[in-house]
């Protein structure tokens, strides 16, 4: 087995390969004057299971089974859980519909301020165009 190892890697060993570079700008390849278009693969799904291909008796295995009492259980679990969220729900929208009133009372009474505000400043502005007036007038 030695010999063989030796005669393998003095073959191997004894052996000088010239390691040949090329320019690369120069070459071509086949592509470049071919260009290739890459195709994605097209996904397939498998086919819809056949259950005929099993026995009746080994269908009933693999299938989960279930009583009566879970079955209601469960029903009655999913029944809680969406009557909760849905109580969550109102509470969200009744507070959503108590929050708009609140913003709605603001917006009235700060229009109210608003328009006072503005009656004010024009009779404000017209007196003080009579009293300008008149003042000129004395003059």
């Amino acid at each position: 087995m030695s010999d063989e190892h030796d005669n393998h890697s003095a073959g191997h060993a004894g052996r000088a390969y010239p390691i040949e570079r090329s320019d690369s700008s120069a070459s071509t390849t086949p592509s470049d004057q071919n260009e290739s278009v890459i195709h994605q693969p097209i996904p397939t799904r498998p086919g819809p299971r056949d259950s005929s291909q099993f026995e009746p008796e080994i269908i009933r295995p693999m299938s989960p089974r279930r009583t009566n009492e879970d079955i209601n259980k469960m029903g009655e679990e999913a029944r809680e859980e969406l009557r909760k969220h849905a109580k969550a729900l109102q509470e969200s929208l009744l507070t959503i519909f108590n929050r708009i009133e609140a913003v709605r009372e603001e917006h009235d009474k700060l229009d109210n301020n608003n328009k006072f505000l503005q009656k004010y400043i024009g009779d404000l502005m017209s007196t003080s165009k009579i009293t300008a007036t008149g003042s000129r007038g004395k003059k």
